[in-house]
């Protein structure tokens, strides 16, 4: 079904006005997906789901009011309720993206069941080959999601988003040695399942002999998938939200350095399987460039904390939820690629940890963690030499930013982050 095929949109912000609303914003997302499942090796479970939620956001004498519905809903239900909730606020400032009408192509491609099931198949038995003990679990998906947005400034904008994606979770017991290794990706037109099980396998074999590794503070490689563990810290040092509150360490740091001159990070909306072409106030998303060889160039912003930074937005507005109220975001963060494999970073490396997976939670706005280590390697002399166990990483993420080693080549999406890999000092390694 396409929004074409569903007035209630329209009709929301006509009833609004016949209410009593100055303004209203309605905001629709319709979600249709095909997971399939893979449990213990084998075929276990094929679903097929389909969400769609609706929210009307609008203001009577400046004050605002927000009503959220998921499925069937009798519109003017959702308008009572919007206006019912503008008593209990105080007035704010209207911000509405101007008007205009697109209707943007979907990228992405959909997939056959049949083909995810061969997928996942292949790639189990492919892991299974090789290590014929292991257990697999795996999921398959093919994701299409249509988001419009129309306002009473006469926006009216829509796009479908069709995603593939793959995970692979392999676990392997020897007597009272449990070692789990996951890994996954997502793309937009086509799926293969070959890069996540190479992975799996170079990791398996790294794994094969448990050693200990020595205490101190010693460079730590984190790959791609464990990378997380620094930019989500980055990302909320960036948000001009955090700016405006005064809890970004970056806020009287404009035009200075905040970390190593080797890393340029940026926004590039249009780039990867998670691209978007405006965010959830109707403003156009934009390429940005947020830090350029370790200087700091700008923060991003949605209309109210653009406004009151007095800069303007950035296209970073989205909702955390259908019942929330924009807030600024990222679309994708993009860390510019260095030179050098994984294999080549293990390779400069006489003494050093490499971290694949963590347990816990990260670092927080003031960048402080201390994190286990779910699946971490031994280097000696340029080469993994076993697994660690009871492995323990500490240290703050914007010190760690400024002592980089060395950048890989092999960036890939986590999420919708694309980084490489990095090797970084000043952590300190604890081990039982």
């Amino acid at each position: 079904m396409s929004f074409k095929d569903l007035p209630q949109a329209q009709q929301l912000l006509e009833l609004a006005a016949k209410s009593g609303a100055q303004y209203a914003e309605v905001y629709q997302s319709q979600l249709h997906s095909q997971p399939v499942f893979f449990e213990a090796n084998r075929l276990k479970q094929l679903e097929s789901n389909q969400s769609e939620g609706i929210a009307l956001r609008l203001w009577c004498e400046g004050r605002p009011g927000l009503a959220v519905a998921y499925g069937a809903a009798k519109p003017q239900d959702l308008v009572d309720r919007a206006l019912s909730i503008c008593q209990f606020n105080e007035p704010e400032s209207v911000e509405l993206a101007v008007g205009r009408k697109e209707n943007y192509p979907d990228l992405g491609d959909n997939v056959p069941v049949e083909k995810l099931i061969a997928i996942g198949k292949e790639a189990i038995a492919q892991i299974r080959d090789a290590y014929p003990e292991v257990l697999c679990e795996a999921q398959l998906e093919c994701e299409s999601e249509t988001t419009r947005l129309i306002n009473s400034q006469g926006l009216d904008c829509h796009y479908t988003d069709t995603t593939l994606s793959c995970s692979l979770d392999v676990e392997w017991v020897r007597g009272d040695n449990f070692l789990s290794v996951y890994d996954g990706q997502t793309q937009r037109s086509s799926l293969t399942s070959d890069r996540v099980v190479q992975n799996i396998l170079q990791r398996l074999s790294w794994a094969t002999e448990n050693i200990s590794l020595p205490a101190g503070r010693i460079p730590v490689l984190l790959t791609a998938k464990a990378a997380d563990l620094l930019w989500d810290t980055v990302q909320a040092a960036l948000n001009g939200k955090r700016v405006l509150e005064g809890t970004s360490p970056w806020s009287e740091y404009l035009s200075q350095s905040v970390m190593s001159d080797e890393l340029t990070l940026s926004q590039k909306p249009d780039t990867g399987p998670y691209s978007c072409p405006f965010d959830d106030e109707g403003t156009p998303t934009q390429t940005l460039l947020l830090i350029r060889e370790g200087i700091l160039q700008q923060f991003y912003c949605d209309r109210t904390t653009g406004r009151l930074l007095g800069t303007s937005t950035t296209g970073n507005g989205f909702r955390p939820s259908m019942g929330s109220y924009p807030t600024p975001g990222l679309v994708n963060l993009l860390i510019q690629p260095g030179k050098g494999s994984l294999d080549q970073l293990i390779g400069q490396l006489d003494q050093g940890l490499v971290v694949d997976q963590m347990l816990g939670g990260g670092a927080g706005i003031s960048g402080d963690f201390s994190v286990n280590v779910e699946l971490g390697y031994r280097v000696h002399k340029g080469k993994i030499i076993g697994r660690v166990k009871d492995t323990m990483v500490a240290g703050n993420v914007y010190t760690a930013l400024k002592q980089l080693v060395a950048i890989g080549d092999d960036a890939d999406w986590n999420g919708p982050c694309y980084t490489p890999s990095l090797i970084v000092e000043g952590l300190s390694v604890t081990s039982s």
